[in-house]
């Protein structure tokens, strides 16, 4: 759980980056320097966007990371489910915001959101590890 401020979603950030380097098998799931930093740039967009849209006063946020074999699962779920991520082809260049979810969709293998009665939602993004990166290529 995390206040859904900039403050929150920073160690929130912070926190899972300390689960995920005490996780058995999570320095040999994340290939390289790049793919941990991919995974950090995840959290860190997905809980500010927790921050900055699914903000309900007295309301915290949570933040799952969920490691298997094949997967690295983030979910941040927040009290807004009337506030949906919308996806959108481009931002706009000028614009100060909107990018985020460009980011998100780029690096990560997969993502969505779901809705949740009677009201908040869960934004998640799925990260490939390595290993079952390594086998998807030997198979090809």
């Amino acid at each position: 759980m995390f206040p859904t401020t900039a403050r929150g979603a920073h160690g929130a950030r912070h926190a899972a980056e300390h689960w995920l380097a005490t996780q058995q098998g999570w320095p040999e799931a994340a290939a390289t320097d790049d793919d941990t930093a991919t995974v950090s740039l995840l959290i860190a967009e997905l809980t500010a966007n927790a921050a900055l849209h699914g903000r309900v006063r007295g309301r915290n946020a949570r933040l799952a990371l969920t490691l298997t074999p094949t997967t690295l699962r983030i979910e941040v779920t927040d009290a807004r489910g009337e506030h949906l991520p919308v996806r959108t082809p481009e931002a706009d260049a000028d614009g100060e915001s909107g990018r985020g979810l460009l980011l998100v969709a780029s690096l990560a293998d997969a993502w969505g959101c779901e809705s949740h009665h009677p009201g908040g939602k869960t934004v998640w993004a799925e990260c490939t590890t390595r290993a079952a990166r390594t086998r998807q290529e030997n198979r090809v």
